[in-house]
């Protein structure tokens, strides 16, 4: 094919793109596609986060230009206080992940069924099963790899008694009861404060789902750091919130009933409604182990407090780090705490407080600061996330990490795990906005799920999984809340 490039031309061209501070009229190459492009080499990816940088390719990366995979040339990063058309890093890696994200969408749409592991099909594990090949155990476990690879998206209608505010805030935080018959929603509103309120659950089932929607506007003023259901009266029968606090007025721990949030028992009085003032928490967590009944921790800056709402005690252990994770055993009086050095440590909370810390059990290390930490039903391991992105499974016995489930981004949030045991998935919502799904057993991923909404810091899903989402009748699925709406990925 003939040049239509002059020589001398091309060369011009050629220096702008690489000495970017070379004095001429071609410096915005982006501008000037009558210029003889830098060609880098064929692309080695189609993936659209390819274009974004150089960093898991083999085209070299050029300070102050970015390369254009699509284009097979380079561009050259423009200030971000250019006011015509600018190109910053920062846009050009979000509108790479936005490409991405909309590409898995579609492609979601069109294949409605989609395989875990080479080979696996329903039919081949009937079979097995039949033949007795496979335990009812890991038969279930192994359909239900097959089942969230076939789940679809619907969105689910809100209800409320107040029509005006269902669906006009934000969710930031969804919890679900142990039965999976409720969750306990955190909802942004506009002046800053947050918005509380319960979902029933038990329109899921429904061809056309719709839940309730319950709040109380009474309690609508504070920012929520943490939450955890509590079981005081009976299970799950109050709600622990962690408030954050306002110019003059201190943070507190919240104990609500969850009848608040109720049409039918709007005119009952509150089973118990009590408040501890408290430095900023991090962290709660409730205890369900009998030894020591209604009492709750909260993880706070360099200091993790444990009290009894009954009698009103309280304990404190100081640490070297701000506590951003919590779990109470429940067969054993024993605490678990994550903190922002990376530590993971357990503290046995029947004994009164020593001076240093000589009160730490079972220690155990991250290279990042530990936001989420999960207990396996036998209590004999301890699931734990950071903000390099790691989840690691510990034994507690050995004090040892035994597995890594790999794909799993965060850099500085606070994000939950979910763990689901039964089931045998393990389920991580990452800062990019992705949500993931891993098998249990070996760490394989098994789904990767893109966001309805486009990534930013405040549209990061909260979701809940479960087999039973609205009760023992319930249907399997996941929830996803994210802005203001609020999805069901159903079982086919």
């Amino acid at each position: 094919m003939k040049r239509c490039y002059r020589r001398g031309k091309g060369k011009r061209g050629r220096r702008a793109a690489i000495a970017p501070n070379h004095n001429n009229s071609t410096v915005r190459l982006e501008q000037e596609e009558s210029q003889t492009p830098v060609h880098a080499g064929p692309s080695s990816s189609g993936d659209p986060s390819s274009s974004s940088l150089t960093q898991n390719s083999v085209v070299p990366e050029l300070p102050g230009f970015y390369y254009d995979a699509d284009k097979n040339r380079y561009f050259r990063l423009l200030p971000g206080h250019n006011n015509y058309n600018p190109l910053t890093k920062e846009s050009i890696q979000y509108k790479a992940m936005e490409c991405k994200r909309l590409k898995l969408l579609e492609e979601e749409e069109k294949q409605k069924k989609k395989t875990t592991r080479a080979g696996l099909n329903s039919s081949m594990l009937l079979q097995k099963r039949q033949l007795g090949l496979l335990s009812s155990t890991s038969y279930c476990r192994l359909v239900h790899e097959l089942k969230v690879n076939c789940m679809h998206r619907r969105k689910i209608e809100i209800h409320s008694p107040d029509s005006s505010v269902a669906g006009t805030n934000n969710f930031k935080i969804i919890v679900a009861d142990a039965a999976c018959e409720r969750i306990f929603t955190v909802n942004d509103v506009e002046h800053g404060g947050c918005k509380y309120g319960i979902i029933n659950l038990s329109g899921l089932g429904k061809e056309s789902p719709t839940v309730e929607m319950y709040d109380n506007l009474y309690f609508t003023n504070r920012k929520v750091n943490s939450m955890c259901w509590a079981s005081l009266t009976h299970p799950d029968s109050h709600v622990l919130l962690c408030l954050m606090g306002i110019a003059e007025t201190p943070g507190c721990a919240s104990l609500l009933p969850a009848s608040l949030f109720s049409s039918s028992n709007s005119g009952d009085r509150p089973g118990m409604l009590c408040s501890f003032k408290i430095s900023t928490a991090w962290s709660c967590a409730w205890c369900l182990n009998p030894q020591i009944n209604a009492c709750f921790s909260t993880g706070l800056t360099r200091r993790v407090l444990v009290a009894n709402v009954v009698t009103g005690r309280q304990q404190s252990f100081r640490t070297s780090s701000d506590v951003l994770a919590q779990q109470f055993a429940t067969q054993t009086p024993v605490l678990y705490n994550g903190c922002r050095s990376g530590e993971i440590f357990s503290i046995d909370v029947r004994q009164r407080n020593r001076k240093g810390q000589s009160w730490k059990a079972i220690q155990l290390f991250h290279d990042s600061a530990v936001t989420s930490i999960r207990l396996l039903k036998a209590e004999h391991y301890l699931m734990a996330a950071d903000m390099a992105g790691k989840i690691k499974l510990w034994d507690l016995r050995t004090a040892k990490c035994v597995k890594q489930y790999k794909g799993h981004h965060n850099e500085y949030a606070i994000l939950p795990l979910h763990v689901n045991e039964e089931e045998g998935l393990l389920t991580a919502v990452g800062q990019d906005c992705y949500t993931r799904i891993w098998s249990l057993q070996d760490a394989h991923l098994l789904r990767t799920i893109p966001s309805p909404h486009p990534s930013s810091k405040d549209a990061i899903p909260s979701v809940v999984f479960s087999s039973r989402l609205g009760g023992r009748r319930g249907v399997p699925g996941l929830l996803m809340a994210v802005k203001q709406d609020l999805y069901h990925f159903s079982y086919d």
